[in-house]
């Protein structure tokens, strides 16, 4: 999978306008910090599986994942990895850039399709 692939598919967005409950400055950083919360509580919990069974069967101690430094290739590895992780961190940034693109080019979200559909039936 391409890097751009990757950020593409990391960003998807439900159809709709985004309902927001409180200002909607609060509501991004809410956003952007619950997603990275989650993130890090998926990864933690897996990270502590691993180390634990590596450490059961003999095969890693815990000093040598603190020491261990990354190849070439592992680095760019990861660093494809961080930045689709950004880019789930972020998409809703992301997404109010592309509704105002949207906006200003006149595209319609679905909700407001239905009212013209509607109004069209009546």
């Amino acid at each position: 999978m391409s890097v751009q692939e990757a950020l593409l598919r990391a960003s998807n967005k439900p159809a709709g306008k985004r309902p927001y409950f409180l200002d909607t400055e609060v509501e991004r950083v809410l956003a952007i910090t619950m997603a990275a919360v989650q993130e890090l509580a998926v990864a933690r919990e897996r990270i502590d599986t691993l180390e634990r069974l590596l450490e059961r069967k003999g095969l890693v101690a815990r000093d040598e994942i603190e020491t261990f430094e990354p190849t070439a290739d592992q680095a760019a590895e990861r660093g494809l990895w961080m930045q689709e992780y950004l880019a789930r961190v972020l998409r809703i940034v992301q997404q109010e850039a592309e509704a105002v693109e949207a906006t200003a080019q006149g595209d319609l979200y679905s909700e407001e399709v239905a009212i013209e559909i509607s109004k069209d039936m009546a």
